[in-house]
């Protein structure tokens, strides 16, 4: 029987699972930066990369204020990041958790390089959303590393038989796929590489899709709370950002009228698209919730428990 002692030695340590929730607020806020900067049309409003011409901290008026405060808060989010890989490879029993810890910091670093990249070669549509979209993974991947080291994951949970076909699994990997795809459309439209007809079809798709998971969630889960509750927290997403899609487009066509961003079509879009990286996250966290309640990744779990060795000497076996 595993002791108190040997089961804390085998999980996550609180603090660093309590550090990369706090980091993965910090890159919620870095999202809602980086959609004032687009909203506001202050890309370029620092020409240089990855300071300001001439001094460390310029004077924060204008597009200055949105654009420099975005390079700000991506700084202090890598400088977290780079402590999470730290911490995550010294004292994370899991060597599949270090490595996506690992993960996360290279993604923060091709962050980085595409928004250099996007102001010195000022604003290529390809690149904008390229470093739009590696946002996206960037924040999934955090908001993954929040699940994989929390108490619930790494828990004894009992295994629930899977009923249906298609499995729960499959069509949340569709969804998954399907809005991650649906942000990308959003932000080519938001840097105009692509027209608005794409994105709106797309958000048909993903309806049809959150609808279709929501459905197999509540009519052959409904026991489980976990997915009960992501699956009604991802309707709820859903729903808003439906709302706010067509407030946010309302917003953008009033906007080709005015000599300048105006306030509410700048908070409608912004609300839009940080509403939709909380959709993505949700679609994620419930996709990775049902397989662990399934016991397909039971054994990625926890670290494997110490073995015994010969003269009573105790070895640490970490799952790979």
């Amino acid at each position: 029987m595993t002791t108190g002692q040997e089961r804390e030695a085998r999980e996550t340590p609180v603090g660093l699972h309590r550090y990369i929730v706090f980091t993965t607020a910090c890159t919620f806020l870095l999202l809602i930066a980086g959609a004032l900067v687009t909203s506001n049309d202050a890309g370029l409003s620092v020409p240089d990369w990855p300071f300001a011409p001439g001094t460390l901290l310029p004077r924060m008026v204008g597009g200055v204020l949105y654009e420099y405060s975005h390079r700000m808060i991506a700084g202090f989010v890598g400088l977290l990041t780079i402590g999470l890989a730290a911490w995550a490879w010294k004292q994370e029993p899991r060597r599949w958790v270090r490595l996506l810890a690992m993960t996360a910091l290279l993604l923060v670093v091709a962050q980085a390089v595409l928004g250099g990249i996007t102001v010195l070669f000022f604003l290529p549509a390809p690149i904008s959303t390229a470093h739009a979209a590696l946002a996206q993974l960037f924040f999934c991947t955090l908001v993954s590393l929040a699940l994989f080291t929390s108490g619930w994951w790494q828990s004894d949970l009992p295994v629930v038989e899977e009923q249906g076909r298609p499995t729960l699994r499959a069509v949340g990997i569709a969804t998954v796929c399907v809005i991650f795809l649906q942000l990308i459309l959003g932000a080519a439209f938001r840097h105009n590489a692509l027209g608005v007809l794409p994105h709106i079809f797309g958000a048909g798709v993903v309806t049809a899709m959150v609808v279709w998971t929501a459905t197999i969630v509540f009519t052959r889960y409904g026991e489980i709370a976990p997915l009960r509750r992501a699956a009604k927290l991802l309707v709820g997403l859903l729903g808003l950002q439906l709302c706010l899609g067509v407030a946010a487009y309302w917003a953008v066509l009033y906007q080709q009228r005015l000599p300048q961003p105006y306030p509410l079509p700048v908070v409608l879009t912004v609300a839009h698209v940080v509403n939709g990286a909380l959709t993505l996250a949700t679609a994620v966290w419930l996709t990775l919730a049902a397989f662990r309640a399934f016991g397909r990744l039971g054994e990625f779990a926890m670290a494997a428990a110490p073995q015994p060795r010969r003269h009573g000497q105790t070895v640490s076996v970490r799952t790979s």
